[in-house]
C-alpha cells in the first residue's frame, strides 16, 4: 500500500432491529449462516488495506460482540464500545475510541453485510489522494420533490435529474484530522441537534464544506438490512454469491 497511513474500519452497529420486528439488535440476526454483523467484520478481517476494526455496538450488546470476535478470531478488532443513541452520536464515540493518531477512517453500516472487497480497495486508494470518501450508485428510480397541493394533499414539485443522482452507501471514508474537526464543529452548533445530519458525508459537507466529497462506485448488492424483506434478500444475494462455486461443471 502507497499511503503510510494505517487504515480502521469503524463498524457502526448501534442499532435495533425495530423496523424489522424485533426487540434485539438486528446486526445479531443470523443470514446465510452467520449473524449480519460477523458478515461485516470478515469483509474488514479479510481485506488487506484495513489495520485495525473498532466495532460500535448497541448499549448491552458489546459483551455478545466480544464473545463472536473471539469465537470468529477476528484479530484487528481493538475496541467494542457502546454507540449512542444517533447515528451521529455512535461515530462521535468511534471518533474518541480512536485517539490522537491521523489515520484512515472508513465508517461502515454494521448491517450492510454484502460489502464488497473491491469498494474497501478503492477507498483506501482513494484516501491517498482525497480527505473524504463516499461509496453511491446512481439512482435507478425517478426523484422528485413533493410540495403541498390544492387540497391538503401532497403534489409533484420538481422532477430532478436523475443522471446527476446518486444513492448514498457506506463506508463513508475520511482522513480522521477531517471527520474529527467536522464534528467538533458540529457539537459546537447548537443548532445541530435541531437538524441533525443522516451521515458522516453531510456533517463535512455542512460544517468543511471546502472540502470536497470525492466518489467511488458503490454496488446494488451492498443494501442495507432496515426493513423485514431485506433480510429475505441478504439471503438471497448470498445465495448468488455461493452459486458459482456449487454449480456444476460443463457437461461433456
Amino acid at each position: 500500500m502507497d499511503s503510510p497511513l494505517r487504515s480502521v474500519g469503524v463498524l457502526l452497529a448501534g442499532g435495533v432491529g425495530q423496523r424489522v420486528g424485533l426487540s434485539t439488535p438486528k446486526q445479531l440476526i443470523e443470514v446465510a449462516g452467520r449473524t449480519i454483523i460477523e458478515h461485516s467484520l470478515a469483509v474488514f478481517e479479510d481485506a488487506p488495506e484495513i489495520d485495525e476494526v473498532v466495532v460500535l455496538m448497541t448499549p448491552g450488546y458489546a459483551g455478545r460482540v466480544r464473545e463472536i470476535v473471539a469465537a470468529g478470531g477476528y484479530r484487528k478488532v481493538s475496541k467494542v464500545v457502546d454507540g449512542g443513541a444517533s447515528r451521529t452520536e455512535s461515530t462521535w464515540r468511534a471518533l474518541a475510541a480512536l485517539g490522537a493518531a491521523e489515520c484512515n477512517v472508513l465508517l461502515h453500516d454494521a448491517v450492510r453485510p454484502l460489502l464488497e472487497p473491491r469498494i474497501i480497495t478503492e477507498c483506501v486508494k482513494a484516501l491517498e489522494t482525497h480527505e473524504a470518501v463516499n461509496v453511491a450508485i446512481p439512482s435507478s428510480d425517478t426523484v422528485f420533490v413533493a410540495v403541498p397541493g390544492p387540497d391538503g394533499g401532497e403534489v409533484i414539485g420538481e422532477v430532478l435529474d436523475r443522471a446527476r443522482l446518486r444513492r448514498s452507501q457506506t463506508p463513508q471514508c475520511f482522513r480522521l484530522s477531517v471527520i474529527r474537526e467536522a464534528y467538533e464543529r458540529a457539537m459546537a452548533d447548537p443548532g445541530f441537534g435541531d437538524l441533525p445530519a443522516t451521515d458522516d458525508c453531510g456533517v463535512v459537507l455542512r460544517y468543511l464544506p471546502e472540502v470536497p466529497i470525492h466518489l467511488v462506485a458503490g454496488s446494488e448488492h451492498n443494501i442495507k438490512v432496515t426493513h423485514p424483506a431485506d433480510l429475505h434478500i441478504a439471503e438471497l444475494l448470498f445465495g448468488l454469491r455461493r452459486a458459482p462455486s456449487e454449480s456444476p461443471g460443463p457437461a461433456n
